[in-house]
């Protein structure tokens, strides 16, 4: 293909409908057809990135390997397609007035009035393009946050307007995503919240030329046609997304419904392959027949949101297929356990996993929760601040240094076994400053990460401000706890690896980050593969 052609998702009616599923399945089919396709995200809110917001408010912080924190909504895109997005895949309205005052502070508007259009709206036309301009992909899908109509989108919407009558409608072209909610008192589908949904797009000069109907039922011929006459698209551009048992059956039904072959048509591009899913059915197949299934205690201080832990919850599913088992994830809030309910807590489950988190609310609990699958002998798996717990339990129950503590937690511990990391102890700023993307880690040979990843030098990506503190290294290795993966920049410790226990890790680094459907994380598939074990013989 010689020009970069682009798409554009936008939502109406609700937020939440799949917007990032929807623009992920599609371009899943697209680069099953051979093309080459990425995905960006554009995020309306004025923080500059994610990075500083509660996971109650937006779900996980997503980091790709270049050190970009993002909305989650990347994750999606990566382990759909298995590509490496970068800081040029997510946009935000903070990121995009930041970038426009500097260069007004800096000159470069040549003394003119700095205004919404055409300064923003350009700025945001050449963060579209950015990655079309590379050449390294044959369609850019982008994905345009919040739904139309909010003020905050307007930015987005008319620079889609603009871009759109600038590249051609051979260039570009507008899905929309919007509800036809069932009303059970009707009996009904309605199609009224579509129609003023496509209303408000066209207000601001945008005509959808693909609508996605997320519903929970079938839509009817009839509908259908109503629906191409009301909202101005053909009828066969009219695309049900119904309720799916599973994010991963979307491009399937994607495919049934014919939005990749309406997509081409449409982008005036020549259909001459068919999208090879082979793949992707395969990992789908395990993953709906499982031969057994595996309990595993997700211990957190977020389980009342899942999106909190997406990326984790996602890893299981990739790692469970790849083992043929049914992966049940029971979500434990570390504020709600302690050594006096802990047995009945965890009854029945064949792992624990601490998960990654901030702050010192619900610390306690994952401590306790530590030491439970210590002494128990349960496979054990702690993620950055999990990793960070199993350090302090270990100090605190087999060194006999009871007050060990995080300084996170307690700036005063006499025995600071994780401390702040040196280069983060002069920064003030807290927006994008931690220890960010991806780094390099070396194994120790013959440890069972070594075994795992069938290598003796991996990189994985980090998002933390403090570190193991390498002064108790060597009572820690001493006592049982070995550190079987450093930075060899730095010297810290990445992984940690208890002797006397069937499976006990702790690593430093977000490994669920990389897991995708193509490749499920080598160290998710053995920490699953353990739990299965332990099923097998408790």
């Amino acid at each position: 293909m010689g020009t970069t052609k682009y798409i554009f998702v936008t939502g109406g009616v609700s937020s939440s409908l799949g917007k990032g599923i929807i623009a992920a399945s599609l371009a899943k089919l697209l680069q099953a057809r051979g093309f080459r396709v990425t995905i960006q995200k554009l995020d309306p809110y004025i923080n500059v990135d994610p990075g500083t917001l509660n996971p109650y408010e937006h779900g996980e912080c997503y980091v790709t390997e270049d050190g970009a924190e993002t909305d989650l909504d990347l994750g999606h895109y990566e382990r759909f397609l298995n590509v490496k997005t970068s800081q040029a895949n997510n946009v935000t309205t903070g990121r995009i007035y930041q970038s426009v005052i500097q260069k007004e502070r800096r000159g470069e508007f040549l003394g003119k009035t700095v205004q919404v259009v055409p300064h923003i709206t350009n700025e945001i036309k050449e963060r579209i393009q950015m990655l079309g301009n590379t050449g390294e992909y044959d369609i850019i899908i982008t994905e345009i946050g919040g739904t139309v109509g909010d003020i905050e989108s307007l930015p987005y919407i008319e620079s889609v307007r603009q871009l759109k009558w600038e590249l051609g409608d051979e260039n570009a072209l507008v899905i929309h995503l919007t509800l036809v909610p069932y009303l059970s008192a009707a009996g009904e589908l309605k199609t009224k919240p579509t129609q003023h949904s496509v209303k408000t797009l066209m207000e601001s000069g945008i005509k959808a030329d693909i609508l996605v109907c997320r519903t929970e039922h079938e839509l009817s011929e009839d509908l259908r046609k109503k629906l191409a006459l009301f909202c101005n698209v053909k009828q066969e551009a009219v695309i049900q997304s119904i309720d799916a048992s599973t994010i991963y059956d979307v491009p399937n039904m994607m495919l049934k419904e014919g939005l990749d072959t309406v997509t081409l048509q449409k982008l005036q591009i020549e259909e001459t392959t068919n999208p090879d899913l082979t793949r992707w059915n395969q990992f789908l197949q395990r993953h709906k027949n499982p031969k057994s299934t595996v309990h595993i205690g997700l211990i957190g201080k977020y389980v009342e949101l899942q999106d909190s832990y997406k990326s984790i919850l996602e890893s299981f599913i990739h790692a469970g297929a790849e083992n043929e088992v049914r992966v049940k994830v029971k979500p434990i809030h570390s504020e709600h356990i302690n050594a006096d309910n802990m047995t009945e807590e965890m009854a029945g489950l064949d792992a624990i996993l601490v998960a990654p988190g901030f702050g010192e609310r619900g610390i306690e609990g994952k401590v306790d929760a530590v030491r439970y699958a210590r002494e128990n002998k349960i496979p054990f798996l702690g993620i950055c601040l999990g990793m960070q717990m199993a350090v302090i339990e270990y100090s605190r129950n087999v060194l006999k240094l009871k007050d060990a503590n995080s300084i996170e937690m307690d700036a005063n511990t006499p025995d600071p076994v994780i401390s702040l990391m040196e280069d983060q102890k002069n920064i003030t700023d807290m927006g994008g400053t931690m220890r960010l993307g991806s780094w390099k880690c070396d194994l120790e040979p013959g440890s069972k990460v070594a075994e795992i990843y069938s290598s003796n030098t991996i990189n994985e990506r980090h998002r933390h401000r403090y570190e193991y503190n390498n002064a108790y290294k060597d009572q820690l290795e001493a006592a049982g706890m070995k550190s079987t993966g450093i930075n060899p920049e730095t010297g810290l410790v990445e992984i940690i690896e208890l002797e006397n226990h069937p499976w006990f890790i702790g690593v430093q680094y977000h490994p669920e980050y990389k897991s995708t459907v193509a490749n499920p994380h080598p160290l998710f598939v053995a920490f699953v593969k353990a739990a299965h074990h332990h099923a097998a013989t408790r």
